[in-house]
């Protein structure tokens, strides 16, 4: 097993104005949420980012400096009964307990360690212009969201059988109707889902955010909002290219139906893939992996 190199040292004062930092961007990103939710008020763009993805504002205010960082001074935080924290080399200093984490959660990690890096390696594909919104809505009576259709349910139906069904994702495949999984050109499972996940998909990019909280501590809270402000983009767009009417929740649409609506959401899905490859590239930069640390 090759030696982890030393550990960068951050002094007291500029680790916990990261933290400082840190939260308040975190506040500013989750207030309006935090305030619909104290109202009981939903909404079914943004709520996704809370509900799919189940982590907390408060979670996403938690700072973690990374692997291989020791936080000088840090051994009267809070942050020392946090788990996956550990006493570093200098007294009263703290580090992330990488091995220990790693011994726990190999599996989970070699996992997101194989999907970040497959989907990053493959090139993206850019000829699904999300129709798997339309897939969950297609020949039903009810949906899964509460909103009118933008085209109603005929001309909807109309949609999906005039295009080809190319979705790759399993977490967006397994809400497909009945009628619609045999429409698709792939057949996306859990097992295969390293070898389907590609660049292009913005479920997939959306996942990036998953990924940085799942690794936790490992990648640096500033990565870990990068990759919820990269999902919360994202959605805006599933939503607007979706079959749904979300104007009054102020996502004007992109329709998919025409050959503008289809270049413009090509245009945009290709920026997302390179911004997930980036965050992809620096998810591994700081934490390169179970398998790269036995090496």
């Amino acid at each position: 097993m090759a030696a982890s190199p030393a550990p960068v040292v951050l002094s007291a004062d500029v680790w916990r104005e990261r933290e400082r930092a840190h939260a308040e961007r975190a506040d500013a990103l989750t207030a309006d949420h935090r305030a619909r939710a104290a109202r009981g008020e939903k909404h079914p763009v943004w709520d996704f980012l809370f509900t799919y993805y189940s982590y907390s504002p408060a979670q996403l205010r938690r700072w973690h400096p990374g692997a291989g960082v020791e936080l000088a001074d840090a051994a009267d935080d809070a942050r020392a009964s946090w788990r996956w924290y550990a006493p570093g080399a200098s007294t009263g200093s703290l580090v992330v307990d990488r091995p220990a984490m790693e011994a726990e959660k190999a599996p989970l990690l070699r996992t997101v360690e194989r999907i970040l890096r497959s989907t990053a390696s493959r090139p993206g594909r850019f000829g699904c212009f999300g129709l798997h919104e339309w897939a969950m809505v297609y020949r039903q009576d009810e949906h899964r969201h509460p909103v009118p259709l933008r085209l109603g349910r005929e001309a909807t139906d109309a949609v999906v059988e005039s295009h080809e069904l190319r979705c790759t994702h399993i977490d967006a495949f397994r809400f497909f109707t009945p009628d619609a999984v045999p429409l698709n050109r792939f057949a996306p499972t859990r097992e295969t889902q390293p070898e389907l996940e590609q660049p292009g998909c913005l479920h997939a990019g959306m996942d990036v955010y998953k990924w940085a909280m799942k690794l936790g501590p490992l990648v640096p809270g500033e990565v870990q909002l990068d990759a919820f402000e990269l999902a919360r983009d994202i959605r805006l767009l599933d939503m607007q290219a979706s079959p749904y009417d979300m104007r009054p929740w102020g996502a004007e649409p992109v329709a998919i139906e025409t050959a503008e609506g289809k270049a413009e959401y090509v245009r945009r899905q290709r920026a997302f893939a390179e911004r997930s490859n980036a965050l992809r590239a620096r998810i591994l930069d700081i934490w390169p992996g179970v398998e790269q640390a036995a090496a």
